[in-house]
Protein backbone atom coordinates (compact mmCIF):
# COMPACT_ATOMS: atom_id res chain seq x y z
CA UNK A 1 0.00 0.00 0.00
CA UNK A 2 2.94 2.59 0.74
CA UNK A 3 4.21 1.88 -3.10
CA UNK A 4 0.81 3.16 -4.57
CA UNK A 5 0.58 6.02 -2.41
CA UNK A 6 3.38 8.20 -4.66
CA UNK A 7 1.51 7.03 -7.75
CA UNK A 8 -2.25 7.91 -6.30
CA UNK A 9 -0.38 11.24 -5.46
CA UNK A 10 0.67 11.91 -8.83
CA UNK A 11 -2.77 11.22 -10.79
CA UNK A 12 -4.81 13.42 -7.74
CA UNK A 13 -2.45 16.43 -7.77
CA UNK A 14 -3.12 17.26 -11.81
CA UNK A 15 -6.71 16.60 -11.26
CA UNK A 16 -7.12 18.75 -7.91
CA UNK A 17 -4.95 21.64 -9.60
CA UNK A 18 -7.32 21.32 -12.59
CA UNK A 19 -10.44 21.58 -10.55
CA UNK A 20 -9.01 24.31 -8.40
CA UNK A 21 -8.82 26.45 -12.04
CA UNK A 22 -11.90 25.19 -13.43
CA UNK A 23 -13.38 26.63 -10.05
CA UNK A 24 -10.98 29.84 -10.07
CA UNK A 25 -12.41 30.14 -13.85
CA UNK A 26 -16.19 29.70 -13.33
CA UNK A 27 -15.84 31.99 -9.98
CA UNK A 28 -14.34 34.84 -12.51
CA UNK A 29 -17.09 34.20 -14.97
CA UNK A 30 -19.86 34.22 -12.17
CA UNK A 31 -19.05 37.46 -10.88
CA UNK A 32 -17.48 39.46 -13.89
CA UNK A 33 -20.23 38.03 -16.35
CA UNK A 34 -23.14 39.89 -14.52
CA UNK A 35 -21.29 43.02 -14.52
CA UNK A 36 -20.62 43.01 -18.05
CA UNK A 37 -24.18 42.38 -18.57
CA UNK A 38 -25.00 45.43 -15.93
CA UNK A 39 -22.73 48.01 -17.62
CA UNK A 40 -24.72 47.22 -21.20
CA UNK A 41 -28.05 47.02 -19.83
CA UNK A 42 -28.46 49.56 -16.71
CA UNK A 43 -32.09 49.47 -16.57
CA UNK A 44 -32.21 45.59 -16.11
CA UNK A 45 -29.86 46.62 -13.39
CA UNK A 46 -32.69 48.82 -12.17
CA UNK A 47 -34.82 46.18 -12.31
CA UNK A 48 -32.83 43.68 -10.20
CA UNK A 49 -32.29 46.69 -7.67
CA UNK A 50 -35.75 46.77 -7.43
CA UNK A 51 -35.95 43.08 -7.11
CA UNK A 52 -33.08 43.21 -4.17
CA UNK A 53 -35.05 45.93 -2.35
CA UNK A 54 -38.30 44.24 -2.19
CA UNK A 55 -36.65 40.87 -0.89
CA UNK A 56 -35.05 43.17 1.88
CA UNK A 57 -38.50 44.83 2.72
CA UNK A 58 -39.83 41.56 3.05
CA UNK A 59 -37.13 40.36 5.07
CA UNK A 60 -37.65 43.37 7.44
CA UNK A 61 -41.68 43.44 8.01
CA UNK A 62 -40.65 38.99 8.40
CA UNK A 63 -38.02 40.32 11.08
CA UNK A 64 -40.29 42.52 12.77
CA UNK A 65 -43.24 40.60 13.46
CA UNK A 66 -41.13 37.27 14.23
CA UNK A 67 -40.94 36.64 18.14
CA UNK A 68 -37.96 36.04 20.51
CA UNK A 69 -38.93 33.43 22.50
CA UNK A 70 -35.77 30.62 23.41
CA UNK A 71 -36.78 27.13 25.38
CA UNK A 72 -34.81 25.52 27.46
CA UNK A 73 -34.15 23.20 24.43
CA UNK A 74 -32.71 26.04 22.32
CA UNK A 75 -30.98 27.63 25.00
CA UNK A 76 -28.49 23.83 25.32
CA UNK A 77 -28.06 24.19 21.79
CA UNK A 78 -26.69 27.47 21.93
CA UNK A 79 -29.49 29.54 20.60
CA UNK A 80 -30.29 33.06 22.20
CA UNK A 81 -33.18 35.36 21.33
CA UNK A 82 -31.48 37.11 18.42
CA UNK A 83 -30.90 34.18 16.23
CA UNK A 84 -34.52 33.07 17.68
CA UNK A 85 -35.36 36.11 15.56
CA UNK A 86 -33.31 35.63 12.89
CA UNK A 87 -34.48 31.81 12.07
CA UNK A 88 -38.10 33.12 12.30
CA UNK A 89 -37.18 36.04 10.21
CA UNK A 90 -36.45 33.50 7.55
CA UNK A 91 -39.00 31.12 8.21
CA UNK A 92 -41.76 34.10 7.61
CA UNK A 93 -39.59 35.17 4.75
CA UNK A 94 -39.78 31.87 3.45
CA UNK A 95 -43.35 31.42 3.67
CA UNK A 96 -44.78 34.32 2.18
CA UNK A 97 -42.54 33.24 -0.72
CA UNK A 98 -44.07 30.23 -1.26
CA UNK A 99 -47.47 31.24 -0.33
CA UNK A 100 -46.70 33.97 -3.46
CA UNK A 101 -45.42 31.66 -5.96
CA UNK A 102 -48.10 29.10 -5.14
CA UNK A 103 -50.76 32.26 -5.66
CA UNK A 104 -49.34 32.94 -8.79
CA UNK A 105 -48.60 29.43 -10.68
CA UNK A 106 -52.66 28.49 -10.15
CA UNK A 107 -53.01 32.37 -11.38
CA UNK A 108 -51.33 31.30 -14.42
CA UNK A 109 -53.32 28.27 -14.84
CA UNK A 110 -56.24 29.83 -14.70
CA UNK A 111 -55.18 32.69 -17.07
CA UNK A 112 -54.09 30.13 -19.78
CA UNK A 113 -57.22 27.77 -19.00
CA UNK A 114 -59.54 30.67 -19.45
CA UNK A 115 -57.45 32.45 -22.58
CA UNK A 116 -57.54 29.41 -24.07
Amino acid sequence: MEESAPLIETLVSPGLIICYIFFGVALVASIGMPLVNAIKNPAGLMKALIGVVGLVVIFAVSYGISGSEVTAKAVSYGVDASSTRLIGAGMITFYIFLICSMVLAIYSLVKDIITG
